[in-house]
């Protein structure tokens, strides 16, 4: 089977390495500036942008039986483009809906999932408390396009440099932890979900993760994935997707969605019977979902601003993925994975690859 895969970052390269032992063979959609050197070698890489024929481009890949895609902010018109000539997992619906946080947050409404307070429009007008957390309703990730204003101050001097759009206002919710829940559904409705992960995040960007989540009850649990499942089928969603939940005492409150694999469920390609990126590709073709029972407490750290691959880093216990990318830093150049008999173990390793990140 030939997939085509929209965007040539880390999730293009680690998806097409998971589906390459498969038998599948594969194409990249490029922007007409994206790096595309994380996916050189794996096959044909065609650039476009908004305007050129969907019609050639789908020729110009090779006419794939499928089209996936690894990033939320994707043109909509692309996929409902490639509609007419093959299949596309996950379906428009799903990106039109999380690439807006607006959307987005109708979406969790509409399904009665609990998220932060919020409004919608500028911070000036909003009936929240202070402090609050102020995000662009595109274009947000690792941190980027969000504010915290704290004071009344803050509130007026975001508003003198404001742009001309709406933006989510969140009440800045004082969270006890942070955790991910990354499941997959099939083409006929199937779905499998891997164990709640716990995440660390320092100034907006993926630190760390460890799997399971520590001291996380089976009723918690239970209710993740209750809620991603309602999503799931709302969307009629097919592939692996990510939501990720801030824990207040006994609630979960979900923050954002990504409708693609997730930098927090790396650690499946060591600790899970089956990896997200194979799943993923398992659900997009039609295959049957593999396994997600877990081997071990497995953990990941994200290699930040790394200027090259730390092999001497390793140990018995753990695995490298090197991206390829061009170093820069505070850019995510590749993720160690380690396996352990307990979260303390496991933690005490993590601990030591800190040193290695660039992360300003």
């Amino acid at each position: 089977m030939h997939l085509a895969l929209v965007g040539c970052g880390q999730l293009s390269r680690m998806l097409a390495l998971a589906g390459k032992p498969m038998g599948f063979k594969f194409s990249f959609v490029a922007d007409p500036a994206e790096d595309i050197r994380c996916v050189e070698g794996m096959g044909a890489v065609v650039r476009w942008q908004p305007g050129d024929s969907v019609a050639e481009l789908y020729k110009a890949l090779g006419q794939p039986d499928r089209v996936t895609v690894e990033k939320e902010q994707v043109d909509v018109s692309l996929l409902t483009g490639f509609q007419e000539h093959c299949q596309v997992h996950p379906n428009h619906k799903a990106f039109a809906a999380c690439q807006h946080r607006h959307r987005e947050k109708q979406l969790l409404d509409k399904l009665d999932i609990p998220c932060a307070s919020y409004s919608y429009g500028q911070p000036a007008d909003t009936h929240l408390s202070l402090p609050v957390v102020v995000k662009s309703c595109r274009e947000g990730y690792d941190g980027k396009n969000q504010w915290i204003l704290k004071n009344q101050h803050d509130v007026d001097a975001f508003s003198d440099k404001a742009e001309e759009e709406n933006y989510i206002v969140e009440q800045l919710i004082p969270f006890e932890k942070e955790v991910s829940q990354v499941s997959v559904r099939g083409a006929n409705g199937e779905v499998r979900h891997y164990p709640l992960t716990e995440n660390t995040h320092e100034k907006g960007i993926l630190r760390q993760s460890i799997a399971p989540a520590m001291a996380v009850s089976d009723e918690l649990q239970s209710r993740a994935q209750d809620y991603i499942k309602r999503i799931m089928d709302e969307l009629d969603y097919v592939g692996v997707i990510a939501m990720e939940c801030f824990l207040v005492k006994d609630q979960l409150l979900v923050n954002e969605l990504a409708p693609r694999v997730h930098n927090s469920g790396h650690w499946t390609q060591s600790g899970s019977v089956t990896c997200q990126f194979e799943n993923h590709m398992r659900a997009v073709s039609g295959l049957p979902l593999g396994s997600t029972e877990i081997f071990s407490v497995t953990g990941m750290v994200n290699l930040i601003g790394t200027e090259k691959a730390p092999l001497d880093s390793l140990t018995a216990q753990s695995q490298l993925h090197w991206y390829d990318k061009e170093v820069r830093v505070g850019r995510k150049l590749g993720h160690i994975n380690i396996v352990g008999e307990d979260h303390q173990t496991v933690l005490e390793q993590m601990r030591s690859l800190h040193g290695l990140s660039r992360l300003a």
